[in-house]
């Protein structure tokens, strides 16, 4: 393996790039250069991750390489893997990864915010569009939870109507009445929990079930608040979703 810089060719290489011999001058230099290393270093671990999690391996195989937990690894990679991923949406890469029934909840949500005249999609437009694909695992979820369509939508529409006359999350202003509409702050960071249940989850593959956890994971947005009233609690989900999913891995 080839050796990384010595300790010593560092020293050597911030008192050059210092140009200078007072030493606040050159702990500056050196706090830069440290900071780059960070940067640099998760950024090598990082790809290598990615291409571990793109060639199928678990998360417990790369947590072993590296020498942590699980839940270490999650914490430090699955996030920014979800990052990059939902960054990447304005080239149409993300989507790839959603399942057709979770592409057609994020087409339903859309739909959902266009007809009631609001400029964002937002958390309670997803939970809305869950119900879309019923025979999607989010939408089966939640029937066995006894959590019904016409339950969730009148919870919407009573926080909608009158935190603003028909907007989006509480603050929302009317919008276009045609076309796609953008995601909300909240929307988007229920996306980025979704891709980030999933990598937990050890799929390559984003479906209604990621998208379901992923709204619980902020309990202050508006699908998380109306879920949690309807007395279907985030562990509740988390169980019911988990023995699907064993059903499914079923021969």
């Amino acid at each position: 393996m080839t050796p990384p810089p010595t300790l010593q060719e560092l020293i050597d290489t911030v008192r050059r790039d210092a140009g200078t011999d007072d030493p606040v001058g050159q702990l500056a230099v050196a706090s830069a250069t440290a900071s780059d290393l960070e940067q640099i270093t998760d950024a090598l671990l990082g790809h290598f991750v990615d291409r571990c999690r793109r060639a199928g391996r678990s998360w417990s195989e790369i947590s072993a390489a590296l020498g942590v937990t699980k839940q270490a690894v999650h914490k430090r990679f699955a996030g920014p893997l979800a990052e990059r991923l939902v960054a990447a949406t304005g080239q149409g890469q993300t989507f790839e990864r959603f399942t057709l029934r979770a592409r057609n909840v994020l087409g339903a949500a859309n739909a959902a915010a266009r007809a009631r005249g609001h400029r964002e999609v937002g958390t309670g437009h997803l939970l809305l569009g869950l119900y879309s694909e019923p025979e999607g695992l989010a939408a089966k979820a939640l029937s066995d939870m006894q959590v019904s369509r016409g339950q969730v939508e009148a919870a919407l529409e009573a926080a909608w109507i009158p935190a603003a006359g028909h907007r989006d999350e509480p603050g929302q202003p009317a919008g276009p009445a045609e076309g796609r509409i953008p995601m909300s702050p909240g929307g988007r960071t229920a996306l980025l929990d979704a891709v980030t249940v999933a990598l937990e989850f050890g799929h390559n593959y984003i479906g209604t079930e990621h998208i379901l956890l992923g709204l619980y994971r902020n309990p202050d947005d508006l699908a998380a608040s109306v879920l949690a009233e309807s007395g279907a609690d985030r562990s509740q989900a988390e169980v019911r979703i988990a023995e699907m999913l064993r059903g499914y891995a079923k021969p």
